[in-house]
């Protein structure tokens, strides 16, 4: 990509962001609840008043029409100011940037997983097309993929934690041992979808032209698979792992609240459950701006990987 063009798409990323900010925005003007009355809601023993109650609405300006509560949020957001979180006491951006680690810690750890078991699986499963071990592989991918989440964690916990009690059940900290069911459990669902994904991309480059003439110049097949074919495949499956990343970085909400993970995904669950809007708005503009800048570097990487793509360029 070119400079102009990798502008472009910065551009198109503010944009996309202020639409997100506006739309969430308004979902959280219009969603039920007081957040004033909410942050009262934590102090039981203070008896307020109306005349308190609407004070500090007027001080929170949410007595102001919808446009202006929004352009001030926007001014400040602009500035790094996402306002302050009632449910936990401090700013948004310190509590966000309290949570990205572990998001980070859990993404990388799933993906890691999912690499290790899927590129060899996917690719010897294409080259044994039809085999036993094609079949078997295709089996356990179809019954990974069908597993939602929730319940693979359950099981992971209940045998690993609650019947042989070698991982601790219990979470709310990072650490390695409580890392290892929950990317463990994101790790074999993505490793499914991936394996198939390899497999499929890996058979159909298998069946291009120029394999059947490297095939007819005599050259080795480990020679065509390694030299020929996987430098063809990457780019399809760079694609899927920055949206898998992407995703994951978003926050795998389900296996964090299943593990009490405390990472982004776990937090925007409690922030709705206590009506946090502040927080909300916050942890949405993140995830949103850190997918789209995955996407973003992606599609740079494909000048590297592609000479293609640099000619094309130039």
């Amino acid at each position: 990509m070119k400079n102009k063009q990798i502008w472009g798409r910065i551009g198109q990323i503010v944009l996309v962001l202020l639409g997100i900010s506006f739309v969430t925005f308004a979902l959280v003007m219009l969603s039920p609840g007081d957040p004033v009355r909410q942050m009262i809601a934590g102090n039981e023993d203070i008896v307020v008043s109306q005349v308190e109650i609407d004070a500090l609405r007027h001080e929170l300006g949410l007595d102001k029409p919808f446009i202006f509560q929004y352009l001030d949020w926007l001014g400040r957001a602009v500035q790094g100011d996402f306002g302050f979180s009632y449910m936990v006491k401090k700013p948004v951006v310190e509590e966000l940037m309290q949570s990205l680690p572990a998001t980070l810690i859990l993404a990388l750890a799933s993906t890691l997983f999912m690499l290790v078991f899927s590129l060899p699986l996917g690719i010897y499963s294409a080259v044994k097309r039809n085999s036993v071990f094609d079949y078997a592989v295709r089996g356990l991918t179809f019954f990974g993929v069908s597993i939602p989440n929730f319940w693979m964690g359950l099981m992971l916990l209940w045998i690993f934690g609650l019947k042989l009690g070698w991982l601790p059940i219990v979470g709310g900290r990072v650490s390695l041992e409580t890392l290892i069911l929950p990317a463990t459990t994101l790790g074999i669902v993505m490793a499914a979808k991936y394996t198939r994904q390899v497999r499929s991309t890996v058979l159909e480059e298998l069946n291009q032209d120029y394999v059947v003439g490297a095939r007819a110049r005599g050259m080795s097949e480990s020679y065509i698979l390694w030299r020929e074919v996987l430098p063809n495949v990457m780019l399809p499956l760079i694609t899927l792992l920055g949206l898998s990343f992407g995703n994951l970085l978003g926050g795998a909400a389900v296996v964090e609240i299943v593990f009490s993970w405390p990472g982004l995904g776990y937090l925007a669950v409690q922030s709705i459950i206590y009506r946090d809007f502040q927080l909300v708005q916050g942890i949405v503009l993140w995830i949103a701006l850190m997918y789209m800048v995955i996407n973003l570097v992606v599609d740079i990487s494909y000048n590297r990987l592609d000479p293609r793509l640099r000619k094309e360029g130039r």
